[in-house]
């Protein structure tokens, strides 16, 4: 029997329970590493001053949206690549493999002349207080100028998940997230002989090791990944319909990451109303967030594979039953989230070297941004079948409408109270609103799409 016929025999066969641990926990395990090492880098940037927490809080829609461009070709390169190498067609996978390199090194080109062009301009939009526009200003700078890290490490990674290498994906990311971990405080402080470098070193610790992790990555496909063949002749001489086909896929979700961009730049301009330490609790949060939210989204990257088999096996009942373990799971993770904002936020936000003015505001804000936590975790695994059976767009529908047609709104409207507090009550809303959208469209999908597949066999 073929590798793929063992693999396609586990996805139909094993317990359910047990593929999706298998199949999601590398993907886990990578994306809290990257929330932990995140969160470890805004911990030593806090520890100069506020304005520096919250220049890095400004940056954040930006890099976002870099992240968002690599992420999204990534899509579309994996997608491609996996087609094309379950139809044998290595040419074609050939040409997404090297294509995909050329397309994000053009990306970053294209952030080389944001750093160099548009970061004062980005920076005073949200900012009116120079010594953080000044810090903003400077990590932006290093952290687009040196992209060309952050968009390769992404790259190689979705290389090696295309063919199914992801524990090698996660020794990539590792490097990349140890890295920076340990350069950070040598170089925002100047530790061992090093210049001080304050958050333009916070800045080049991130670009250093996302440079290694792309390095490591490298290594790791040339070495080991033999599905595909890199050759810089290729690259050079990009294939056009794969270029059309990589962002024709890819697109969509470089689309529902940049929302997250929008977002989170308009509530700078909203919290920002108030003080600058609102937009620092703000910041603050949205790293917080992340240690919970990743390891729910690498749950959902491990629970469509197995959906779309089953779907394709026409196995009803390894469909719901994987569904309904997801949810319990992801329910269980958000509400550890809960608990964490709720019993402990002061202690959470000492961490980032609060102040008295900073806990006044966060302590409340965590509180009640924190019930939104497991309503979110129902929303993000019930969405998971818009993927993983084409339906693509209502995930993006609902992307919308959470974060702009109903968070921004919402917290446009709150904000007129004059009371900051009431702000952060615009996240358990729009969460409500986005649970009520994502049920309307999961019932579409059940009745069209799930209710019409056999019940299946014995799992």
């Amino acid at each position: 029997m073929s590798e793929t016929a063992v693999k396609e025999n586990k996805m139909g066969t094993m317990p359910v329970k047990k593929l999706i641990v298998s199949m999601s926990l590398p993907m886990m395990i990578s994306m809290l590493v990257q929330a932990l090492y995140n969160i470890v880098d805004s911990i030593f940037v806090a520890q100069l001053s506020q304005d520096a927490m919250n220049a890095v809080t400004l940056v954040f829609p930006m890099q976002n949206l870099m992240i968002a461009l690599g992420m999204g070709t990534g899509v579309g390169i994996n997608a491609i690549l996996s087609k094309s190498l379950g139809e044998k067609k290595q040419e074609e996978a050939d040409n997404a493999a090297n294509t995909g390199i050329l397309l994000n090194f053009c990306h970053f080109l294209l952030f080389v002349l944001v750093g160099l062009f548009i970061s004062k301009r980005f920076i005073y939009s949200q900012t009116d207080i120079d010594a953080v526009a000044d810090y903003g200003i400077s990590y932006l700078k290093v952290i687009s100028v040196l992209s060309f890290g952050c968009f390769f490490q992404v790259t190689f990674e979705r290389l090696l998940q295309s063919t199914g290498r992801t524990n090698l994906s996660m020794i990539s990311q590792l490097t990349g997230a140890i890295i920076n971990t340990i350069l950070d405080p040598i170089m925002i402080f100047g530790l061992f002989g090093f210049p001080r470098m304050e958050v333009a070193g916070a800045a080049l610790a991130t670009c250093i090791g996302q440079m290694c992790a792309a390095c490591v990555g490298l290594f790791l496909n040339i070495r080991y990944n033999k599905e595909i063949h890199l050759s810089f002749y290729k690259i050079i001489h990009p294939n056009r319909n794969t270029v059309f086909w990589i962002y024709f896929v890819g697109v969509p979700s470089t689309l529902m990451m940049a929302i997250g961009s929008v977002m989170t730049y308009f509530m700078n301009l909203i919290t920002g109303r108030f003080s600058d330490t609102a937009q620092t609790v703000f910041g603050i949060y949205f790293k917080l967030q992340s240690f919970f939210f990743m390891p729910v989204f690498g749950l959902n990257n491990g629970l469509i594979p197995v959906l779309a088999f089953n779907y394709g096996a026409e196995n009803k009942k390894r469909i719901m039953e994987a569904l309904k373990f997801a949810v319990k799971l992801a329910f269980s993770i958000m509400v550890l989230g809960l608990i964490c904002f709720e019993a402990i936020p002061g202690l959470l936000l000492k961490a980032f070297n609060a102040s008295d003015e900073l806990m006044a505001i966060g302590i409340p804000a965590l509180r009640i941004i924190g019930i939104h936590l497991p309503i979110a975790a129902i929303a993000i695994v019930l969405g998971s079948v818009f993927q993983a059976f084409s339906r693509s767009f209502f995930s993006l529908i609902v992307s919308l409408g959470r974060q702009l047609v109903i968070l921004i709104p919402a917290a446009y409207l709150l904000s007129l109270t004059g009371n900051v507090n009431n702000i952060w009550w615009s996240f358990p809303i729009s969460e409500v609103g986005s649970l009520i959208l994502t049920s309307i469209f999961f019932i579409i999908v059940k009745r069209s799409v799930i209710d019409r597949l056999k019940e299946g066999g014995e799992t």
